[in-house]
């Protein structure tokens, strides 16, 4: 059926290409009060058909096919004199391609009956609570999803399957007046056999939300920083990610720009982005939402800005090629450069050496969120807590919440050490803006730095 839309429209089009998508799953969710199971965010089943005539693209997404095609015709066009767009786009040519992708899976999800997976974290849930009185609650999910993909024009057929599971520990402790609480997720493609992490996890993530509750505020000003995978892979993601979004280059957002091909931080910055820069995360895929391959793009290599990643029609306008970062948060949504698997590269130091070298500084460890301004190129990250660092060694104070503000050049010139490890995480969603979320991971070395900090 699809071809026969494809070949119908290729009387009328110069291009025309069709994506199906197809995304199921199931959010199980457990706490002392209440248990809850819906479905997951992610859900969507439906097409979105793009055409090319005379210099412009047109789209329609629909999740039912018509019995007459002409719907679909009479829907295009009514798509583009609807448009704005005042930009005429070169004709853009695919190169043949026959190609499919199969994610990794030990456990399929639906081996599990839904009392398995409840039975699952009442255990959990059990052994959280029986750690300390001092646990007001303790918040668990299992989310699994099944996503497939289906890409077809007139040169290429694209398809990939691939399914996800993100698991959440959430503790709520309490001593008197003093709330603190700890987070930790777990997401990658697979199965269930990631539920095993979830479980090893339980006890680690209780500690820590018991530690928070001695915890103190911060004395505000700048320090010497070192950045955990997860913190690095925050700054990754917000300092220089947004920012090197190709489509905010075409709406003049982004001051990075102005700097390709220069310097933009320390010899020892080497970042990238890319579907293909990190297997089986939440980030990795064989092709986007606009039929382009996914690659490994080089954002910053020792310290010098090399490219942006895009999206096609923003690649089209700006004459350079897609880098296959073209997503949508849902097949009803319209495209846009955007991450997928973000991060620092590893070095040669070790944190050890880095704490060494450290007079008064701070262990940053755990992220809670972050915002940046690609425009001005400032920035702002919520680090769950830190640990002091006196005179090269980490003292028992912890700080928490922590703000940590700065400019973008300056963080990245600042940075003076990489360590040789390396983790990503992407249990989160990434948004554009305040919508448009789809899954990406970050992450890096352990980065020393210089930050303020609140």
């Amino acid at each position: 059926m699809m071809q026969s839309i494809i070949a119908t429209l290729e009387k009328e089009y110069a291009f025309v290409s069709i994506l199906g998508t197809d995304v199921a799953g199931t959010r199980y969710g457990l706490s002392r009060y209440d248990c809850t199971i819906r479905d997951a965010l992610w859900n969507s089943r439906g097409f979105v058909i793009r055409v090319y005539k005379d210099g412009a693209f047109s789209e329609y997404a629909f999740n039912h096919i018509p019995d007459d095609l002409n719907e679909i015709s009479e829907a295009l066009k009514f798509s583009k004199l609807r448009s704005f767009e005042s930009f005429r786009y070169p004709e853009y040519e695919e190169s043949p391609l026959v190609d499919s992708y199969t994610g990794p899976c030990l456990i399929r999800p639906n081996t599990w009956t839904v009392s398995q997976h409840i039975d699952a974290m009442k255990n959990m849930l059990a052994r959280g609570l029986a750690i300390s009185e001092a646990v007001v609650d303790l918040k668990l999910a299992i989310e699994e999803t099944e996503w497939n993909k289906l890409y077809l024009s007139g040169k290429r057929e694209l398809s990939q399957n691939y399914r996800m599971v993100q698991c959440y520990i959430n503790p709520i402790v309490r001593e008197g007046e003093n709330t603190k609480y700890a987070f930790r997720g777990i997401a990658r493609q697979g199965g269930l056999e990631i539920v095993e992490e979830m479980e090893q996890a339980i006890e680690p993530t209780l500690r820590e939300a018991l530690m928070l509750l001695k915890s103190e505020p911060i004395p505000p000003g700048v320090y010497e920083v070192i950045c955990s995978p997860e913190i690095s892979g925050l700054l990754a993601h917000e300092a220089f990610g947004h920012g090197v979004e190709m489509d905010m280059f075409v709406k003049r957002r982004a001051k990075s720009v102005a700097y390709l091909g220069k310097p933009i931080g320390s010899p020892l910055v080497r970042m990238h982005d890319g579907a293909r820069a990190a297997a089986n995360q939440p980030g990795s895929y064989l092709f986007d939402d606009e039929g382009v391959l996914g690659s490994d793009t080089t954002i910053i290599e020792d310290g010098i800005f090399k490219s942006g990643i895009s999206d096609l029609l923003s690649a089209l306008r700006l004459k350079t090629p897609p880098t296959g970062n073209g997503r949508r948060e849902s097949y009803e949504r319209k495209a846009y450069a955007r991450m997928t698997n973000t991060f620092f590269q590893p070095g040669k130091q070790t944190k050890d050496e880095m704490i060494r070298s450290i007079s008064d500084g701070v262990l940053l460890e755990k992220m809670a969120s972050g915002m940046e301004d690609p425009k001005n190129w400032g920035i702002q990250c919520m680090v769950h807590y830190g640990y002091e660092i006196k005179d090269g060694r980490v003292t028992g104070r912890v700080f928490s919440p922590i703000i940590m503000t700065g400019y973008v050049p300056d963080l990245l010139a600042d940075i003076s050490m990489v360590s040789g490890d390396f983790e990503l995480s992407g249990s989160g969603a990434c948004g554009k803006g305040y919508k448009e979320f789809v899954k990406v991971s970050d992450g890096g070395p352990y980065i020393k730095t210089k930050a303020r900090l609140g």
